[in-house]
């Protein structure tokens, strides 16, 4: 406490929660939002340019320095002060109005570009004011998803560092901050519009706007048009396609045998990065409950189920049946992914076949469902119908995309942070953790180990696990963590104050499964 502020009375008119550094940073970074805003109501504010410069730079500085005054001035250690006090981030007035402002960014983005500035004759309003950066990065007008893609890679960056701040005294979260905030501004932002200025071709666009997202999570990576434009590309494109491909069936699956899905989840995409730096003040708003458990498991699971069908009729319906036409003719892609379906389901069985009888109803569950899309495919197959299932192709591109690529993904995904936290997108709705969960619960290498004698029950590692799993029960028992839903983000174990918690990478042989209610994995014998 500072000299300052050293009153004992109830009635201290001294202020506790912000010192003069923070409002002078509150002030500076709010005028940079001020002048997003007086462009977004239509003002046109002259030169662009220098106006989009201050308005960046303030954001940045006032962010940053609000986060070194209130981090980097205090020792070591996570500080979570009044976290359930605050109205920002207790579900409390300032946190729904901040809710309802980022959704409704999102709905006109999605549906009302206009209402932003974007027109066909010439930008006007907040996408005009981005028009300078997008001219000197791609040598277009801004778009809706510049401004979006420029916001988004400068709340990962500045949160970033106020993250790093925070989390300091932990060498593992600093890293894959850093890990996730160079990915997401090269990968994500810079190399790709780089690439579209080189682009001389309107017609030929097969790189996606986003270099590090893969299928499923990048659902439209096998709609005809992307397939065509990157066979367009020529060599590189074609380069691109194998790498897509492999990074799908190969790079991705042996990564996650190595080091759990973290390595994507919480080290290279952009999703888990901007909530857990621009999100990591509403961690502990997930729902911890049993029945939300229950529901991630079938929601994501059949969004899942959902991109496996819309992906396969939308393949089988640009293919034909003329072997001299088409390198891969709808028989042998038949053939092909029926192989396919089948090797997934006989994998799962092997892999889960020293279950115990609390989650057999979950494998006949999977089972059932993939023999019955199987089946449906088949049917239509056989039929002689033009399409793989009996839904039109374009129309399950469209409900995908509508439902899950744009409200889930998008509008609840971040504008519900303040009210259901950070990871509502990765833990109910991402498909791309639904497949990486299912490797990481089946076969991969990686685990949180628990030192049971030494946990003092603070609850602390479950109130802040963003995917709402309850690690203190866990811990309680001394028994590790193999969840599907676990990101390895590793927040559980930079806040416990007793080194309970360890991320490991062991060997498989050491364990078997004892399938309770929350899939734990233990030793085989106690001395191990």
């Amino acid at each position: 406490m500072s000299e300052s502020n050293q009153s004992m009375s109830l009635g201290n008119p001294d202020s506790t929660t912000l010192d003069l550094v923070q409002k002078i940073a509150a002030a500076i970074g709010g005028l940079g939002l001020l002048i997003l805003l007086v462009s977004w109501v239509g003002v046109d504010l002259p030169n662009k340019g220098f106006w989009l410069i201050i308005s960046l730079i303030t954001i940045s500085l006032g962010t940053t320095l609000y986060a070194y005054q209130t981090y980097l001035n205090s020792p070591e250690g996570v500080k979570n002060n009044g976290v359930w006090f605050r109205s920002l981030t207790n579900r409390g007035l300032i946190g729904w109005i901040a809710g309802i402002v980022i959704t409704g960014f999102y709905i006109c983005l999605y549906w009302f570009p206009q209402l932003v500035g974007l027109h066909a004759s010439g930008n006007i309003g907040l996408v005009a004011l981005f028009d300078p950066l997008s001219q000197l990065l791609k040598g277009v007008p801004a778009s809706q998803w510049f401004v979006y893609g420029t916001l988004y890679t400068m709340a990962i960056l500045i949160f970033g560092i106020k993250f790093i701040w925070k989390y300091r005294h932990n060498r593992y979260q600093v890293i894959r901050t850093i890990s996730v905030m160079f990915f997401q501004t090269f990968f994500a932002y810079l190399i790709p519009e780089i690439i579209e200025s080189l682009n001389t071709s309107t017609n030929i666009n097969w790189f996606d706007k986003d270099l590090k997202n893969m299928w499923p999570l990048d659902y439209d990576f096998f709609f005809k048009w992307h397939m065509d434009n990157m066979t367009l590309a020529g060599k590189l494109g074609t380069v691109m396609l194998i790498f897509g491909l492999l990074m799908i069936f190969v790079i991705s699956p042996i990564l996650t045998f190595k080091f759990g899905k973290r390595w994507y989840c919480s080290w290279v995409c952009g999703c888990g990065g901007l909530a857990e730096t621009a999100g990591d003040s509403f961690r502990h708003l997930s729902d911890k409950t049993l029945r939300a458990w229950r529901i991630e498991r079938w929601v994501i699971h059949l969004v899942l189920l959902f991109s496996f069908v819309m992906t396969i009729a939308v393949i089988y319906s640009y293919l034909g049946n003329d072997p001299n036409q088409y390198y891969l003719t709808r028989s042998g892609f038949t053939i092909l992914t029926t192989a396919l379906l089948l090797a997934s389901a006989g994998a799962y069985l092997f892999f889960q076949r020293k279950q115990k009888d609390q989650q057999k109803n979950t494998t006949y569950i999977i089972l059932g469902a993939v023999l019955f899309i199987l089946g449906l495919y088949l049917v239509n197959y056989f039929s002689g119908s033009g399409s793989a299932y009996f839904f039109n192709s374009e129309k399950l591109k469209s409900w995908y995309g509508f439902y899950i690529g744009a409200i889930f993904s998008g509008i609840i995904g971040v504008g519900f942070y303040p009210i259901l936290g950070s990871r509502v997108w990765c833990r109910f709705g991402c498909p791309m953790a639904a497949l990486l969960g299912i490797q990481q619960k089946l076969f991969s290498r990686f685990r949180i180990t628990t030192n049971g004698s030494q946990c003092i029950s603070c609850g602390n590692c479950s109130t802040y696990c963003e995917m709402g799993i309850d690690v203190r029960s866990y811990a309680q028992k001394g028994q590790n963590i193999v969840r599907a839903s676990c990101v390895g983000c590793g927040i559980c174990a930079a806040v416990c104050p007793r080194g309970v918690l360890r991320l490991e990478n062991g060997s498989i042989d050491l364990y078997e499964k004892t399938d309770d209610l929350h899939n734990i994995q233990v030793p085989k014998s106690s001395s191990s």
